[in-house]
């Protein structure tokens, strides 16, 4: 049983200074500005000039994201560190934060996506961090999400609880939210930057995967041994991921590899990279009721 109890930063309040920096893809100028705005209206905004370089298809070379990274982090005026884009890239980074410990105080890291290799490598030690719209996302998406994540970046008290749309397998599980992008995520078993899993609810969501390919990962979890750790599964959204003209749905496939683990697990939950993303709690605990499709969150995101 996981009986690790993740460290979770202090809460922010209006007019704090917080960062952005891109750990990863490079990103469209407009759509950055636009999620820029949003958090800016919120609190006081910094970054790099060295954010809008280009490496190929990064925003620019290892050695500046991770520099870029790191100073964020390790800024005792920052309070917040949210991430531009996921895309590709964060996972480069890891072999260089193999020896680093994640700087203290520790604060919030925002994001989700690619960013997944980055909240694995916080739990790996210790920390809770922030599944979360990017700044790329989060200017088209509704008002209310940007409340949400301020609430959840501000408040004490654990986040109201979040219901899905599916049950897969019924059953109730209790332990810490653990996961993000279901591709990342298996990228990292067997590496020293996968947090201990036994006793959690695993948080999953994807885009772009077809069918088999889902049921390709999944499998490779399985045979890893993920299924026998973790006490239960919440789904997210799983967009473009149909087969054209298939006689099934990727929520055909999804529903059907779930029920063969005999795990609890609801589908349907509002994150990911859809036209809702809302931010939740990396490393807290959580109480899953998959017959009802409730997810329950049991400690704050921050320390008031």
């Amino acid at each position: 049983m996981l009986n690790t109890s993740f460290q979770a930063p202090a809460a922010l309040r209006p007019k704090d200074r917080v960062a952005v920096i891109a750990p990863a893809s490079a990103f469209d100028r407009p759509a950055f500005e636009a999620g820029l705005a949003v958090i800016g209206a919120r609190y006081c905004v910094e970054h790099g000039a060295g954010i809008f370089e280009r490496h190929r298809y990064l925003a620019g070379d290892d050695e500046r994201r991770l520099t870029e990274l790191l100073a964020a982090l390790a800024d005792p005026g920052i309070r917040a560190v949210f991430c531009a884009r996921g895309g590709y890239g964060a996972t480069r980074l890891l072999a260089r934060l193999k020896s680093q410990g994640v700087p203290t105080p520790v604060k919030p890291l925002i994001g989700f996506s690619d960013i997944t290799a980055l909240h694995l490598w916080m739990q790996s030690r210790g920390f809770t961090s922030i599944h979360g719209p990017v700044l790329t996302q989060l200017g088209r998406l509704p008002d209310s999400t940007a409340a949400h994540l301020f609430a959840l970046l501000e408040s004490g008290s654990p986040a109201p609880p979040l219901t899905g749309t599916a049950t897969y397998c019924a059953g109730t599980a209790e332990g810490p939210l653990l996961g993000g992008n279901l591709s990342v995520f298996s990228r990292l078993l067997g590496t020293p930057f996968m947090p201990e899993l036994s006793g959690a609810v695993l948080l999953l969501e994807d885009l772009g995967e077809r069918p088999y390919r889902l049921d390709r990962i999944w499998t490779h979890l399985q045979l890893a041994g993920v299924f026998e750790r973790i006490r239960g599964l919440v789904l997210g959204s799983f967009i473009d991921c149909e087969e054209k003209d298939a006689p099934y749905s990727s929520a055909d496939v999804l529903r059907e590899l779930a029920a063969a683990t005999g795990l609890p697990c609801a589908a349907g939950f509002p994150w990911g990279h859809g036209e809702v993303n809302e931010p939740v709690a990396l490393g807290a605990r959580v109480r899953l009721d998959a017959g009802a499709r409730t997810l329950t969150f049991l400690e704050p995101a921050v320390k008031g």
